[in-house]
């Protein structure tokens, strides 16, 4: 196959709107969980935390188990981990109805559908990453992350639908069909067979990357960056829809709040992928966790009201996603991509472990106080160390084993 550096081919935007489309649907689903809170644990009368508790719990095991499908990935190919990705996703999400208590929940919500997630989601970046021409790694990545944003969108309003129409548990299942469609999606991202080194050339094994990689500083300030990343986006995703019904708003408001971060992160990540192209990687990742971290200071400064709740989610969308295309195309320049999905997934890792803090403790400090306010002022500070850590970053190629990363 043969790919001008200014161009997609046919088999790239294959590639592009399959994995995109598998984003949409994963990522989207994800996105709307939080308007299950308040159903759930009414009809099995369960706190907020335990929740929270259990939907944090599925962020660490996808975070977690991202190193160890992007390494089967890398090796064995992607399209076999992205199905059996969707069959543990699909799995969870037909179980849900049925877990009653807290260790079910865990199970189901949290390591099932975690686990599904790590194998579906982004583990599209590696086919894609290695199926265009570098020059457009970036913006492909951003395309792949926009639709994502555009599944988010849908599957907002989609999911209120299905709520209203058939209940929570009617929604839940025909979700899990919804989802089912990443099934097919996933053999059109299938990879040739690659080729093995030349006889005497020197080749780089999983460990060497790995010794580079730990070895890396600029490796674990992106790693530490990204887990505020993960932190932010986890707890506003999950706990805006109930934040606002505390302060007098409704299940309608909450649900436009986050359609709205869904359609602005389309053209948000989109624009940042293509700003990735541009500019050097680490000031546009340093700088998105700054605008976001000055929105949830004017947000939290104001009045909550439907205008000022909306205006944040369309500023918060833009910058929503915006990281993933930039960190990924980063990731390839220092690593290579022969390991992409790999450290790729560990350094997601660090997001799942900011994303288990912010789902749980956005529960936990509002059982303890009656409020989100502690919380928010902690998505404030992290988001500030994030942005200071992404400025000393070192973008060079990362030399791995006897060879430095191509």
């Amino acid at each position: 196959m043969t790919t001008s550096s200014t161009s997609f081919s046919r088999h790239a935007w294959q590639l592009i709107l399959c994995g995109g489309v598998i984003v949409g649907l994963a990522m989207g689903f994800r996105h709307s969980q939080g308007m299950y809170l308040l159903p759930y644990t009414q009809h099995f009368h369960l706190s907020r935390e335990t929740y929270s508790f259990a939907i944090a719990l599925q962020n660490i095991v996808w975070g977690l188990a991202s190193p160890l499908t992007g390494m089967i990935a890398d090796r064995y190919g992607s399209a076999k981990v992205l199905a059996g990705g969707a069959v543990l996703y699909v799995t969870g999400v037909l179980l849900m109805p049925y877990a009653g208590t807290r260790i079910e929940l865990c199970l189901v919500a949290g390591v099932l559908i975690g686990l599904g997630l790590a194998g579906s989601a982004w583990t599209v970046n590696g086919p894609v990453g290695r199926g265009v021409p570098a020059a457009r790694r970036s913006t492909a990545l951003g395309i792949v992350a926009s639709l994502g944003a555009l599944g988010q969108f849908v599957m907002l309003p989609y999911t209120l639908a299905l709520i209203n129409g058939f209940g929570w548990i009617g929604a839940l299942t025909v979700g899990a069909a919804t989802l089912a469609l990443m099934l097919p999606l996933s053999a059109a991202l299938a990879e040739p067979a690659r080729s093995a080194p030349a006889a005497g050339a020197a080749q780089s094994s999983m460990g060497d990357m790995w010794r580079a990689a730990f070895g890396n500083r600029s490796m674990w300030m992106l790693w530490v960056g990204f887990s505020a990343c993960g932190f932010q986006l986890a707890f506003i995703g999950t706990h805006l829809p109930s934040y606002l019904i505390d302060k007098g708003l409704t299940a309608r408001e909450g649900t436009i709040a986050l359609a709205l971060v869904g359609l602005f992160n389309i053209a948000g990540t989109y624009a940042f992928g293509k700003l990735g192209e541009l500019y050097t990687k680490k000031y546009v990742i340093a700088s998105i966790y700054a605008l976001r971290t000055l929105c949830i200071v004017i947000y939290i400064s104001l009045p909550v009201t439907a205008a000022s709740t909306y205006l944040f989610a369309i500023a918060m969308g833009f910058l929503w996603l915006g990281i993933g295309p930039v960190m990924t195309a980063l990731v390839a320049q220092m690593f290579g991509l022969r390991f992409i999905t790999s450290v790729f997934g560990f350094i997601f890792l660090g997001h799942q472990i900011g994303s288990f803090f912010g789902v749980w403790l956005g529960g936990l400090l509002f059982d303890a106080t009656g409020s989100y306010q502690m919380v928010w002022w902690l998505a404030i500070g992290i988001g500030t160390f994030a942005t200071l850590m992404s400025l000393p970053v070192n973008e060079s190629e990362v030399r791995i084993g006897a060879r430095v990363a191509a």
